[in-house]
């Protein structure tokens, strides 16, 4: 990641082909060694592309990708099967957290 990073801070300043030694000075100056061979392969895999079609490219494919939206469903499902069960635990965890909170102000409150 870092490498594509200087990657693209060199194509926004300018250099539409940036070369290995060009990404290992902006790495260099910021103290962060570059790793060759990750180097090559990102070098070779954006040789003769543009950064900007491939941002687009890479957008259009993020924004198909479904996220979040499905994480509430099993639990509301697990919650309806436990029944009478789970409400009862419910609330004796209430009644708990109501005895502990009570102990916790030592007799007075922020707002009494």
């Amino acid at each position: 990641m870092k490498h594509l990073a200087a990657y693209l801070l060199l194509g926004l300043a300018g250099n539409n082909s940036p070369s290995a030694s060009d990404v290992k000075e902006v790495l260099d100056s910021v103290g962060i060694e570059a790793d060759n061979d990750r180097l090559e392969k990102l070098l070779s895999e954006l040789s003769g592309k543009d950064i900007n079609e491939l941002i687009s490219e890479g957008a259009s494919k993020l924004a198909s990708v479904p996220s979040g939206g499905a994480g509430g469903a099993p639990a509301a499902g697990g919650a309806a099967a436990g029944g009478a069960a789970a409400a009862e635990e419910a609330k004796a965890e209430e009644k708990e957290e109501e005895k502990e909170e009570s102990d916790e102000d030592m007799g007075f409150g922020l707002f009494d």
